[in-house]
């Protein structure tokens, strides 16, 4: 990857393995807009715009040194993802066939705080009204980065909320477990202190939030501290699990768990987003 300042942003040359839409559109972040390779993100505290010109991206606006301090490890440029996809290739014929359809797909390396109480919201809802609850939220208690456009809140602007003032973000039966979240962090939860801690750790400590179970805290797991061996299961990726690698017989999570440990190791993480993004279309 080779890059220089250009304009008010920085032009990337010679990116492989990176597809603005797939990755954005991946379910793996909710703060985003835009169509085909061109698309703006609000993520730590910024907006950034993103495009594709052939072999060229743009980011701006955004110097060389926050490019390397911060956009480079969020959208994690510098790994070999045509390495990963050539191994992961290798375990399953349908799992080739999703990574030739979304090869495309980086894993963001997003922030705790947020990642947390955005799969919290997550939870028995679509992509569309997530994405508008924490608008609202953001809208409602972030800094305004530009006219129009809000941070997400950070954890002293949320705890300082009003309860009557979140529940006005139409978070529905989701506010008592990020109202629990805030009162645990408060009382000594420390998200950022745990990065160094072992993954079962993280996913207990995680799990003494009300509300949050192995689907949320394995998104978190993999989205916000890095743990690439993660494999979260919602009721799609179990169905598809189900149907391509135990033969369209029944299989617990716990099973599934083991499967994807045994079969992709600590590239379970990325096998997990290829076959959502493949066969989120698809009807079985």
């Amino acid at each position: 990857m080779r890059y220089k300042k250009y304009k008010n942003g920085v032009k990337v040359f010679d990116i492989n393995d990176f597809d603005i839409k797939q990755t954005l559109e991946c379910g793996q972040c909710f703060r985003f807009l835009g169509e085909k390779n061109n698309y703006f993100i609000i993520a730590h505290g910024k907006k950034l715009n993103i495009k594709r010109d052939d072999n060229k991206i743009f980011f701006w606006p955004c110097s060389i040194d926050e490019f390397e301090n911060t956009w480079i490890n969020y959208f994690d440029l510098e790994r070999n993802y045509a390495e990963i996809k050539k191994i992961l290739a290798q375990k399953n014929k349908i799992l080739a066939e999703a990574i030739n359809f979304c090869g495309g797909i980086r894993i963001l390396n997003q922030e705790k705080f947020e990642t947390l109480i955005s799969f919290i919201i997550s939870q028995n809802n679509n992509i569309p009204r997530i994405k508008k609850i924490i608008e609202k939220m953001s809208r409602e208690f972030g800094n305004e980065i530009e006219k129009n456009y809000f941070a997400f809140p950070n954890f002293s602007q949320l705890e300082n909320a009003s309860e009557e003032k979140l529940m006005n973000c139409k978070m529905g039966f989701r506010l008592n477990y990020v109202l629990d979240a805030l009162d645990k962090i408060k009382n000594g939860l420390d998200l950022e202190s745990l990065k160094n801690r072992e993954t079962e750790i993280i996913k207990k400590n995680l799990m003494s939030i009300k509300g949050v179970g192995d689907k949320v805290s394995d998104c978190v797991l993999l989205f916000a501290y890095g743990r690439r061996e993660i494999f979260p299961i919602d009721t799609w990726i179990k169905k598809v699990s189900q149907k391509i690698f135990f033969g369209d017989k029944d299989a617990d999570i716990k099973r599934i768990h083991e499967f994807a440990k045994n079969n992709f190791g600590d590239l379970a993480g990325y096998a997990q987003q290829y076959l959502f993004y493949y066969f989120r279309g698809k009807k079985f």
